[in-house]
C-alpha cells in the first residue's frame, strides 16, 4: 500500500542567525540601561504577543502567529538573561523544555569610533525555530522563515535606535 505524504505536516528546524553592528548617538551606558531591561527592550520587538516572566531573569517569548505559505504557526521560546554592567554586555541562553524553538545570543556595547559620545553596538542571535509545514514545502520554508526572522530583528534594531536617539 502506498502512503501519500503531500499534506502531512512535520516540524522543520530552521536555523537562524543574525549578526549586526551599528552605532547610535547616545552613550554606551544609556544603551545598556535599555537592553538590560528585558521587558523594556522587548517592547521594541515587532510581533511579540506576550513576554511572560518565569523568574530568575528568565522570560518566555510568545510571538504573534506568523503566516507561512498559507499556514499559521506561533513561535514560543524562553531565555534567561544575564546583564553585566562591568562589560556592558547582555547574554541570553535558552531555558530548556519551554516552547517550540531555541534562541541564544548577546549584546556587546562600547564607545563608537564613528560618533563622538556615541555607542558601538554588536548584536548576535542564533538558534532554531521549529515550524510545522507540509512535506512538499520543507525546502522553501527555511529561506522564508529566515527572511521573516531577519526582518523582525532589523525592525527591532530600528525601533531601539529611534528610542535611544530621541532621548
Amino acid at each position: 500500500m502506498l502512503r501519500c505524504t503531500i499534506g502531512v505536516e512535520d516540524d522543520v528546524k530552521v536555523p537562524v542567525h543574525h549578526l549586526a553592528h551599528f552605532d547610535v548617538a547616545c552613550s554606551p551606558a544609556a544603551v545598556f540601561d535599555l537592553v538590560a531591561d528585558v521587558p523594556r527592550s522587548v517592547s521594541h520587538f515587532p510581533g511579540v504577543a506576550a513576554l511572560v516572566p518565569l523568574g530568575d531573569n528568565a522570560f518566555r517569548w510568545e510571538m504573534e502567529p506568523i503566516n507561512l505559505m498559507k499556514f499559521t504557526h506561533r513561535i514560543v521560546y524562553a531565555c534567561r538573561y544575564v546583564a553585566d554592567p562591568g562589560t556592558l554586555g547582555v547574554m541570553w541562553t535558552p531555558v530548556a523544555g519551554v516552547g517550540n524553538s531555541v534562541i541564544h545570543g548577546h549584546w556587546r556595547l562600547g564607545p563608537s569610533t564613528k560618533l563622538s559620545g556615541g555607542a558601538a553596538i554588536e548584536f548576535e542571535s542564533c538558534g532554531e525555530l521549529d515550524v510545522p509545514v507540509p512535506a512538499l514545502l520543507r525546502k522553501v520554508a527555511a529561506p522564508v522563515v529566515e527572511h521573516q526572522y531577519r526582518s523582525m530583528v532589523d525592525a527591532y534594531h530600528a525601533n531601539l535606535r529611534k528610542t535611544l536617539e530621541a532621548a
